[in-house]
Parts: structure tokens; sequence; C-alpha cells
């Protein structure tokens, strides 16, 4: 670019020495054309200019921005004027941490705020439009100031600077020949809504502390605040109980099996079982104090009365099924049968019985222990998909119900339900649990998930429940991103522009019931955490500004223009993604005379598609897509790909044409 920029102007001033040299030419026309010389170098220096200016993409939207113009250009050596405190002295170490790998920039504190690069400012007085997590970041020529009330406010004020400094901040290497500058600016920013929440299942699949921490870094970036651990489930116990050591010496461990979860193959006895793992409660707390530095807290999770399969495993006694001394952790095999709907048909009993008082001892002790691991003030219990099919027939149950005058077997699980919600509000906990718990009758001062639509959590604030939306409608991030032809097959889909229009508050509910939104990692296909990053962004990106932004902040297309920069900062973070945004949406039909026909439309615009019935890899110089196809009677398959101008943005995918006639029903 500058190459070119001196040429021109090389060039031209060449050009104004002909012009003097030329005896036929006027002095005026020699002036014009100086004149127009003089604008077109003013131009050239403007557009030469901007070109080395960050383009400002910050995710989620901050809720004022105003930028001026110029940059601040990073010193050498970084200077940091804060208040001396343990949180802000965090604060600053991730800040050197995030800066110091791509730029080998010094950071360093001062006690001078006047030479500071960077000053970091608490409020002397609160600002109530802040709160206690927004900030002010204002960037001038002579540097940086973050002010907030809390620093809280002052961490997610330097998340926002990193995102205005060039993309190649993300790389963990050098980076040469890069000007690290960030645009002036003035910044007020806060958020919408105080849980701002990512699920992860580390039961289905085991991920390690280290691999959770990497989880709590990218969460981090977008200033999510809670991340939510499913601990328990059929798959696996993965937190050590003190007093239960079998938990975690039977129940953390399975066959492994790969392929489509549910339909795997049974156990067989000579197999080895040394497929998962667990956290030590040492572990716990290294966690916890990892996520708290982030500002985030940890909300555990353990799935009771249902999903409770590698509880029994490894301790019978809980259930009040005989045959459960013979169960196993599962590994993916089919246990439930969901032919006639919620609840599910279990094949194996995989509840913690509701009238066995050793259930209850056992989570009085389990309930102890993540009190006192878990600062957060929520513990998490389930209550999802229980079945109720061996409960029908059991002689405990029924005695049960006779001593309690319950009417309705479908009433046993509220029983079970409020004794827990008493055990944890005895240890100065709250109880959180997923919307099933409403059907069976709980307290107000249980918070509840929904995550079935968007219609529970609506019920459960009009009945003055705390409560976090997380439907599937929305938020489930183990739902297929494009098509069942380039995703592990999963029982449904969600599109990042479907993920995006969340809105967490809902129309006609009290918002001081609705304590935030969330997504919902469930990990059944998902295997190591670079799938679990495909799996969860881009669409992260989405709920973390619907979470976050305000809804008349929140524009698809202007949003999209911003995911593609962070795209750009993946690739060089080498963090995961998802690129499902740019595949092609399949739609098959039908001509009157039984023809098949494929229809294709897209998420963004701006796209063209190219495509191929031949066999062969489609390129731009291949047939574009200009409408209804009619597909070739011996044709095998569909190929295509997605074009911005004369370059691939999309994966090369092939649709069966098997597949397009089971769709159009042909």
């Amino acid at each position: 670019m500058l190459e070119l920029f001196l040429k021109v102007i090389l060039y031209s001033n060449l050009n104004i020495l002909a012009i003097f040299n030329h005896s036929q030419t006027s002095l005026e026309i020699q002036m014009k054309k100086i004149s127009y010389f003089l604008f077109f170098l003013l131009l050239s220096c403007s557009v030469f200019a901007q070109s080395n200016i960050p383009r400002i993409a910050i995710i989620p939207q901050p809720v004022y921005l105003k930028q001026g113009s110029g940059y601040f250009k990073l010193p050498e050596n970084i200077t940091v004027h804060a208040p001396n405190s343990n949180e802000i002295q965090s604060v600053i170490s991730i800040l050197s941490q995030r800066i110091s790998p791509a730029t080998a920039y010094h950071v360093s504190t001062t006690k001078n705020s006047d030479q500071a690069s960077i000053n970091l400012i608490i409020n002397d007085a609160y600002d109530s439009k802040l709160g206690n997590e927004g900030y002010h970041l204002s960037v001038r020529d002579s540097g940086v100031k973050i002010s907030a009330n809390m620093p809280a406010g002052l961490f997610y004020g330097v998340q926002t600077l990193i995102q205005l400094l060039p993309k190649e901040i993300e790389s963990k290497q050098l980076q040469g020949n890069i000007i690290w500058q960030i645009p002036l600016l003035e910044i007020t920013d806060y958020p919408k809504l105080a849980w701002r929440g990512l699920m992860f299942d580390v039961a289905r699949h085991f991920f390690t502390k280290e691999e959770v921490k990497k989880y709590i870094d990218a969460m981090a970036k977008y200033k999510y605040n809670v991340l939510h651990l499913h601990l328990t489930d059929d798959e696996g116990w993965r937190i050590e109980i003190k007093g239960f050591p079998k938990l975690t010496e039977v129940g953390a461990w399975n066959v492994k099996r790969i392929g489509e979860f549910g339909d795997f193959i049974p156990q067989k006895p000579d197999e080895a079982r040394n497929y998962g793992g667990f956290y030590t409660q040492e572990d716990i707390k290294e966690l916890v104090s990892y996520a708290k530095d982030r500002f985030i807290n940890i909300l555990p999770e353990v799935d009771v009365p249902g999903h409770s399969l590698a509880a029994i495993a490894s301790y019978p006694e809980l259930s009040c099924t005989p045959e459960a001394i013979n169960y196993k952790v599962r590994s993916g095999e089919k246990i439930m049968d969901w032919s006639g709907g919620a609840p599910p048909k279990a094949l194996l009993d995989n509840t913690l019985c509701p009238a066995n008082e050793l259930a209850y001892s056992f989570m009085d002790t389990v309930i102890t222990q993540l009190a006192q691991l878990f600062p957060f003030e929520y513990i998490h219990v389930g209550g999802d998909e229980a079945p109720i099919n061996f409960w029908q027939k059991n002689p405990q149950i029924k005695e049960l119900m006779l001593r309690e005058g319950i009417q309705d077997i479908t009433k046993v699980q509220g029983y079970f339900t409020r004794r827990i919600e008493k055990i944890v509000e005895s240890k100065g906990k709250k109880m959180m649990a997923w919307d099933e718990v409403l059907e069976g009758g709980v307290s107000p001062t249980t918070a509840v998930m929904s995550w079935r639509g968007m219609k529970y959590g609506i019920e459960a604030a009009h009945n003055q429940h705390e409560v976090v939306m997380s439907p599937t409608t929305y938020a489930y991030l183990d739902y297929m991103q494009s098509d069942a032809i380039s995703e592990p097959r999963v029982y449904a889909s969600l599109r990042l522009n479907k993920t995006y229009e969340f809105e967490p508050v809902p129309e006609g509910v009290d918002p001081k019931y609705i304590k935030g939104g969330q997504a919902n990692l469930w990990t059944e296909q998902v295997y190591n955490i670079r799938q679990a990053e495909y799996m969860t962004w881009p669409r992260g990106l989405a709920i973390a500004e619907s979470v976050w932004s305000e809804k008349d902040k929140k524009n698809w297309p202007d949003f999209m223009s911003r995911v593609e920069e962070h795209f750009k900062r993946f690739d060089i973070a080498e963090t995961k993604y998802s690129p499902s945004v740019y595949d092609p949406i399949f739609k098959a039909g039908k001509t009157a005379d039984r023809k098949l026909t494929v229809d294709l439309s897209l998420e963004i615009e701006g796209l063209d598609i190219y495509y191929s019935f031949d066999n062969s890899f489609p390129d731009r110089f291949y047939p574009k897509y200009m409408g209804t196809l009619t597909v070739p009677i011996d044709a095998k398959q569909l190929k295509l790909i997605t074009y911005r101008g004369n370059k691939p943005v999309g994966r090369m995918l092939t649709m069966p044409i098997e597949e397009l006639k089971k769709r159009a029903k042909l």
C-alpha cells in the first residue's frame, strides 16, 4: 500500500513538472490541474491513514460508542495506574497475559497517573447507570482511561480494550510489523442482565481442568459471568465427594464408544471401563479461583432424581429397584424410550428413589460439600426428564404416596424436590432446577432454569420465581448448526440467525424476575475441547449480545459483519469455530409430475452459491444458483459451495439425492 502511494506521488509530481514546462498550456489550466492533484493527494493520505486503524467490531455491542479521529499507539513499556487491591491486580495481570505474547510489550504498574499509558479508576461516587459491571472507556492521544464502580466493570472494560486492538493481539506468538494502536473513542457500557451464562456438560464426556480453564478464558472475552458445570449424569459422576469414594472410583468411568450417541451397542463384560475422569476437591477450588479472577461464578449441578445412573451404579442402595445391583455407568447405549413423549419410559431405573431415606442422607452429604466448595449463592439440582414407570410398580413408592397423601404418581418427584430444597436452604444456598420442578410444586424461593421453550419461564416469573431463560428454541448449543449432512447428527438444528433472535426478557413479564439468560452445551456428541469450541462459537457470540446489549441495539447484518471480524480473531487464536452460517439451507420439493426439486437459501446476504450434479467439485466458474433446481433424473449427489465475490467462504457440501428424495417424500 505504501509503495503504491509513493509511486502515485512520484508520478503526479512528474506530471506537474511537465505542466510547467509545456509552453502551450495557460497558467489558469495549470493551476486547476495542480488543485486537482492536491485534492487527490489529500484524499489518498486520508484513505491510507484510515486503512491502518483497526475496525471497531465489539461483541457484545456497547450501550454508547462515539469514535474520534486518529488513534493512540501503545508504548512498548505499558504502564498502568490503578487502585491497589487483589481484584484489580488480577485485572492487570490478565491484561498483561492478553497483550504480552503477541506484542512482547512489558506491562507494569506506576503510582503516577499522569505518566500512565492506562488508567484504571474506581469511581469516587457510585454511578447508578453503570451498576456493578458497567464501565466508561476513553481512548485519547494521551492514553487510555477505564472507570467503573467496581473491579468487575474495569475487567469488562479491559475486554473491550483488547477487542479494539488489531486482531493479531489474539496470537500466542510474537507478531511482527503490527502497529499496536487503538482508535480514539468514548464508550459507556453496562449489561442488560445480571446472569449471563454458559452451561458446559462435563458429565457425558469428561473435560480436564485445563480444558475447562480454556473454556472460561473464551467466556471472559465476551463478558459472560456464570459457568454452569453439569457435573453428574448417567454417563459419569465428575466431582469427588468425601465419604463416597465409589462415586469417582466407579461412577467416573465407562466404556468409550464413538458414533451416534444413544444407539451404541450394549457394553460387554470384558470391555475396559477406563474412559472418563473426575475433579478432585482441590481441582474444584482451583477452577473456582481461576473463574473468580475473571469475574465468573461457577454454578454446580448435580442432576437428581433422574439422570443418576452413575451414582446408582456406584451405590445401588440409592435405588428402590433390586436390579440396580447389576447396573453400569452408561456409555451411550439406549436406556430411554421417548416414543411416548415426556416423561420417557425408562429401560432401566436411573432415578434416586424418593421413598428411600438413604437418598436424602446421600444428598445432604453431597450438597454440604458443594456448598463448601462453590461460593456462588445457587446450587442446581437438575430435576429434568425423570421417568416414573419404575416408580409405578414399586411398593415403597406406593407406601410413600399413601403416607404422604399423594394421589398422583407424577407428584412424587415434587415430594423429593421439596425435601432437597430444604437441604439446600439449610446450607445457606438457594436452589435452582430445570423447569419440570414446577409441575410437582416448589416454593417461590427456588429459581427456575427454563429449557423447554420460553413458556415455562414466563409461568415461573408470573409465580414470582427467579428465572434464567435457556430455551431450546434459541440457546441449545448441542443442536446442529447447519444441515445434518455436515454436522454430528442430533435431533434438532439451531442456526446462528435464530440464536441471535433470543430475547431473555419476554413481553408481559415483570423483568425483576428474569435474572438473565444462558446457553447450554450438552456433550453427548462432543468428544473433545475442539468440538466444544466449534459448537459454542459463533452462537456463543449471539447469546453474549442477547444477554448484555439492549434489544434496540441488536441488528443482524451489523452483528454478522462484526462476527466475521471475530472469525479472523479466532483464526489467529487457533480457536475452533463453525463456519455454518455460510452453508446453504436446503428445501426439497417435487413438481406436479413428481420430479425432484431443491430450493436453496442463505442466512446472510451478499453470497453466491455454485453447484454441480456431475460429482465434480464446483467453484465460481460452475453454474450459479439463481432459483429452484430440478434434479437430473440419474444424479446421485448435489455438490455446492458459497462464494463472496471471487473468494470461497463456505464449505464444500455434498447432499445425497436419496436424502433429498426422503425429505420431499418421494
